[in-house]
């Protein structure tokens, strides 16, 4: 006689593929940090999107004064942390380190633009990218402040 499956394990199998527990498809690593390049991967990346948003003239007006050597250490900071990797991000919350800027969405949104390219200029994986990105996205509600 045969056995018949349960459709909750059915489903309960389901679920774990679907979440990638039982199989998924392979990609450069579990790890965003070592999809990154680790922190040396992480530096440069921080320093070459700091050299891009004072050359996007979309964005240079917000980062006039700014100390590119601390913006550039905080930002591999926080993409450390944001990736799994051991730092810690020790700056100011994105609330209190943009209040008062009037950020408009158009200005984050080229921000973003010029940390992707600066991820492309690091040969980031498109994947990681995303992963990436979809860590720093909720920020924006700190961020932004102007239409």
């Amino acid at each position: 006689m045969a056995k018949s499956v349960s459709p909750s394990a059915v489903l309960f199998a389901f679920a774990f593929w679907g979440a990638g527990l039982l199989w998924s498809p392979a990609r450069a690593s579990d790890s965003l940090y070592d999809d990154l390049g680790q922190k040396p991967g992480l530096d440069r990346i921080s320093a070459s999107l700091v050299a891009r948003v004072h050359a996007d003239a979309r964005t240079k007006d917000y980062f006039e004064g700014v100390a590119d050597k601390r913006l550039t250490e905080k930002l591999s900071e926080q993409f450390c942390e944001l990736a799994g990797g051991p730092c810690t991000y020790t700056g100011h919350s994105m609330k209190q380190a943009h209040a008062g800027l009037h950020i408009t969405r158009a200005a984050f949104n080229a921000l973003v633009e010029d940390l992707q390219a600066a991820m492309d200029e690091n040969k980031v994986p498109y994947a990681a990218q995303n992963r990436l990105l979809a860590k720093l996205a909720p920020m924006s509600h700190d961020i932004v402040e102007a239409p």
